[in-house]
């Protein structure tokens, strides 16, 4: 899975809401259900979510979204299968391989 962030130190719930084309309550309800994502909140109360929150996001959007498990599955996944996110990084690798295939056939059907 491709996501449209910049390089930032911090990315406002709205951004991460954006990229995984999902509410921003979801991304509340992930946070209250999986106490690996930890974003800091400023006085207001704003969430700032930092690269490696992105990355657990990532990870529980995967398992939940694109694989179905359910949320107390992700949970138990995610405890106890460490190598969850070598899976998505290869999956992420293998996605931008068959993107940029399809690329060059269309540029050869042209």
């Amino acid at each position: 899975m491709k996501l449209n962030l910049p390089d930032k130190l911090y990315y406002s719930i709205g951004e991460v809401a954006k990229a995984f084309d999902v509410n921003t309550s979801l991304i509340r309800y992930w946070e209250q259900e999986f106490p690996i994502i930890k974003p800091k909140k400023n006085k207001k109360g704003n969430r700032y979510f930092t690269p490696s929150d992105i990355e657990n996001l990532k990870i529980i959007f995967h398992l939940v979204k694109e694989k179905g498990y359910t949320l107390d599955g992700a949970r138990v996944a995610l405890t106890t299968n460490t190598k969850i996110s070598e899976t998505i990084t290869i999956i992420d690798r293998l996605e931008f391989i068959k993107a940029e295939l399809l690329k060059l056939k269309n540029s050869l059907n042209d």
